[in-house]
């Protein structure tokens, strides 16, 4: 049986996948425009594509060659 791939990650799902902090995800993700928010009453989720945590996961990397 085939297991369905989903479209969507949660932003704690892409904290997992990338091993790094949510508040560092949600910074780029504020920063860079990636990502969408969905929001439900006084409750909001981030969730992001494969493609933007490859985007995010560059720019994480780029973000640490930077610093000495």
């Amino acid at each position: 049986m085939k297991e369905k791939v989903p479209k969507y990650f949660t932003q704690a799902r892409a904290c997992f996948l990338l091993d790094m902090p949510e508040a560092e995800i949600a910074r780029i993700s504020r920063e860079s425009g990636l990502g969408r928010v969905e929001r439900v009453g006084n409750e909001e989720e981030r969730y992001f594509t494969y493609e933007e945590l490859q985007q995010i996961g560059v720019l994480a990397a780029d973000q640490m060659k930077a610093v000495p």
